[in-house]
């Protein structure tokens, strides 16, 4: 396992992150199919023993299931583990998704998702999305007096826009942006001279981008009624077969595994990656991907196919 030292966050952290959305299982929300207790129970246990000691998680992974199941089986091992979760999405009770940034929202989430996790602090706290009818420096005043208290230790944006972090300066100090970053989308490049100016950690989220990056994903899959994949507009409406078919011509044109040229990437383009998994087994494989070298001609060639794909 590869560790990223940050001197001024002073932090170790794994370059490979758990996904926590994963860990949804049949509850719903944001996750990728049925887990059961004791399958989540050993992929967690596994992730550790692998060296993973970076934990993403959210309240609408599995309507509070992934926070939870972390909760439950990293007791005892709390200082051995960074923790992240966000605010700023919730949900009725009918399950329908409520994106807000309400101080008093993200307060109670902060609350809540303490004692799923059942812990005293999270490691890094971030707000999930910008909600554009509400100024975040209004949420980030909120985390900022919780950090002051020792509930948070570092505070970040997650799918940032720059005027948000721009504007968060007023308020606090933001040490950490996560986004998306794969082969198709990797919006914190248009962060890099902050995040150099300010030395800010980097996460990315989809890596695998829900698999098709991993080789899992073939266009005539059908997903379980309990993976968001087969319900959710965000993926019905997406060109996920297009990228498959893309998959298939870039791993022909350079001999190499996707999941390879994937994570190699990854690595250059972020700091931390999260995966996602669902069993100890693709961890495993994703561990081996990521200790691969990779000849940089395949990844040139990998980023000259992408940029005459359409997205």
């Amino acid at each position: 396992m590869e560790f990223i030292t940050h001197k001024r966050l002073d932090l170790e952290v794994s370059r490979l992150a758990f996904g926590g959305a994963a860990l949804s299982g049949e509850a719903g929300g944001y996750g990728f199919g049925e887990i059961g207790e004791t399958q989540a129970q050993k992929l967690i246990e596994h992730a550790i023993d692998l060296g993973i000691n970076c934990f993403d998680t959210a309240p609408i992974y599995g309507f509070h299931t992934s926070e939870i199941r972390l909760g439950k089986y990293l007791k005892g091992k709390r200082d051995k583990v960074l923790l992240c979760s966000k605010s700023g999405i919730t949900w009725h009770s009918t399950k329908r998704v409520n994106l807000t940034n309400d101080p008093k929202v993200c307060l109670q989430m902060l609350e809540q998702s303490l004692r799923n996790l059942q812990t005293s602090y999270i490691d890094m706290y971030f707000i999930h999305w910008p909600d554009p009818r509400i100024d975040i420096r209004y949420a980030l005043e909120v985390l900022a007096q919780e950090q002051a208290k020792g509930k948070i230790r570092f505070i970040g944006l997650c799918n940032p826009s720059k005027e948000d972090y721009l504007k968060s300066s007023d308020v606090c100090r933001v040490d950490i942006l996560q986004a998306e970053s794969n082969i198709f989308h990797h919006p914190l490049q248009d962060f890099s001279e902050e995040i150099y100016t300010d030395d800010l950690l980097t996460m990315g989220w989809g890596t695998l981008d829900k698999g098709i990056l991993s080789g899992s994903v073939h266009k005539e899959r059908k997903f379980a009624k309990e993976d968001a994949r087969s319900w959710a507009p965000w993926w019905k409406k997406s060109n996920w077969r297009e990228k498959v078919e893309l998959v298939k011509k870039i791993e022909t044109a350079t001999q190499t595994p996707i999941m390879d040229l994937a994570l190699a990437l990854a690595q250059k383009q972020t700091a931390i990656n999260i995966c996602g998994a669902k069993s100890p087994k693709q961890y495993d494989q994703i561990l081996q991907s990521l200790n691969k070298d990779i000849d940089e001609k395949e990844i040139h060639t990998l980023l000259d196919m992408k940029a005459n794909f359409e997205d």
